[in-house]
């Protein structure tokens, strides 16, 4: 490894891992509530988690740049307990002015009393997982919350001052016809949010969705119509995709997801939460996850005992990962950054590439490298190209 910048900007992912009932298409580290919740002890289990990485990590006086509170269903913690989670955040790293806070919020009853306490405990956007305006694709869905909830919740985190609100919304649901997914787009764009996570549905391994498939699924083509038509009719309303997924106004990007895709670093607490952090002396990339389990990680956090593994990335991951995120950003990235990102030289980058340009998958203009139309469409191709 030839190059030795600067380490990449640093983001804090934070998981809480419970629900009041798991979805059935959802793979994500999810846990039913069936007691009361451990609020307290959670959150002290998380901070004895930050304390114990910062301890192994010379993160020095590295600016943290952005938080996200993820899930699981982070609103179903009270007001007071997130308070008392940026406080302890606030006190163990340097926190960037105007850092972007995000929380994850369902559109239930319960979750838009405290909207207000969310915002004045410091939280400034607010990701709220709508899914579909349509009850039948809701019920399908297996969420608890109906549509009339979806724009009361959305009411609720203006009145308590949230600016910055992201509506996620799939399409490609069971029994969703191109109408009906046309109808959720315009009602998402009815609301005006600044950011739409549109994505399609996929049936994850592991869930009961892949298990057991619902029944009338769309297919392969008519799903890839739907999100064309969805793309469509952002774009003519002013929403610009600069992700895979993702859809912005006023230049109101999601910070801590730009800063997956660009290769930056961010640490992970929380059960089953994921981090990836780069030594600034030694240019070693770590990815780390913890135990999945909330119990079991109530037990170890603030020791190794809570980390379910670890790994070194080699120089050949560092390409296909930086490749992976990068990729996805409509804009692709500077030449510049993958040296910056990797510790890799530019040469490492091209000997992975000359194929795929020459393909016409990639294109090359300017400095710049992103995915062609074509490219763009089969990323997965692209990436397995790079394999």
């Amino acid at each position: 490894m030839s190059h030795r910048p600067l380490p990449p900007p640093l983001g804090l992912y934070i998981h809480l891992p419970w629900c009041v009932r798991k979805c059935p298409y959802c793979d994500f580290n999810s846990h039913q509530v069936r007691t009361d919740l451990a609020e307290g002890a959670y959150i002290e289990a998380l901070l004895a988690d930050l304390d114990y990485e910062l301890s192994r990590h010379a993160t020095g006086d590295r600016e943290l740049h952005s938080l996200f509170i993820g899930g699981g269903t982070p609103s179903l913690f009270s007001a007071e307990s997130i308070h008392r989670l940026l406080i302890g955040v606030e006190a163990r790293l340097r926190c960037g002015a105007g850092m972007e806070v995000t929380l994850e919020a369902n559109p239930g009853t319960l979750e838009q009393g405290r909207y207000r306490g969310y915002r004045e405990a410091g939280v400034n956007r607010l990701s709220i997982g709508v899914q579909s305006f349509h009850q039948e694709s809701l019920e399908r869905l297996g969420r608890i919350h109906g549509p009339e909830e979806v724009f009361a919740a959305i009411e609720s985190a203006r009145s308590a001052g949230f600016d910055s609100i992201n509506l996620d919304l799939m399409s490609g649901l069971p029994g969703q016809t191109l109408e009906m997914a046309c109808k959720d787009v315009r009602l998402a764009i009815e609301a005006s949010p600044d950011h739409i996570s549109y994505y399609q549905l996929t049936l994850e391994p592991n869930t009961p969705f892949h298990r057991q498939p619902p029944v009338a699924m769309p297919g392969e083509d008519r799903a890839h119509d739907f999100q064309l038509a969805g793309r469509q009719l952002l774009g003519d309303a002013g929403y610009q995709q600069y992700e895979v997924s993702a859809y912005m106004r006023n230049g109101r990007a999601c910070r801590h997801n730009l800063n997956y895709w660009r290769f930056g670093d961010y640490i992970g607490i929380g059960a089953g939460a994921h981090g990836k952090l780069t030594d600034s002396s030694s240019w070693l990339v770590e990815r780390a996850w913890r135990v999945r389990q909330p119990d079991e990680y109530l037990r170890k956090a603030g020791s190794e005992a809570a980390v379910s593994g670890r790994r070194q990335l080699l120089p050949a991951d560092l390409l296909i990962e930086f490749m992976m995120n990068a990729l996805r950003l409509k804009a692709g990235f500077a030449v510049e950054l993958f040296p910056e990102r990797t510790g890799l030289g530019e040469a490492d980058l091209w000997a992975g590439l000359d194929e795929l340009l020459g393909r016409g998958l990639l294109l090359h203009e300017d400095g710049i490298i992103r995915a062609s139309e074509s490219g763009w469409l089969f990323l997965d191709d692209v990436v397995a190209g790079l394999l």
